[in-house]
């Protein structure tokens, strides 16, 4: 289902619960509410649309990939950009990692493990401060 965009800032500055099984619902309303805003945005996390969970939603270019618990295991090769947010009015300067290393749960609930670069990297990044309340 297609969730409105949360734009609190209050909410979208608290941490993230972990997700369990039962929030697969979760993962499919971020497939739904991305591809919705796929001309402005290349990936969600669940308080995007107003849920405290730890999932995510990336784009992979054809497919975007859902991350139930990602946790950023690796990160190499910092760089300096700038990133916008479906959440938040306007660009803000960051630090990114050219390679990173990400574990995470997918659909079928089953532990997986990725490494991730460029572009890829740096969205998976950008979601996963929005799981710690950290805000670009």
């Amino acid at each position: 289902m297609v969730k409105p965009i949360m734009k609190d800032i209050f909410f979208l500055g608290q941490k993230s619960e972990p997700a369990t099984r039962d929030d697969l619902q979760v993962g499919r309303d971020l497939q739904d509410t991305l591809q919705a805003n796929r001309a402005g945005c290349v990936g969600m996390a669940a308080n995007m649309i107003g849920i405290r969970k730890r999932v995510i939603i990336v784009n992979r270019g054809l497919t975007d990939l859902v991350m139930f618990n990602p946790v950023l295991l690796k990160k190499v090769t910092p760089y300096e950009t700038e990133e916008g947010c479906l959440s938040l009015a306007g660009v803000r300067k960051t630090t990114r990692y050219e390679h990173i290393e990400v574990e995470y749960y997918d659909m079928k609930w089953k532990k997986k493990r990725l490494k991730l670069s460029g572009w890829e990297a740096q969205i998976c990044q950008h979601e996963l401060d929005h799981l710690e309340g950290i805000l670009i």
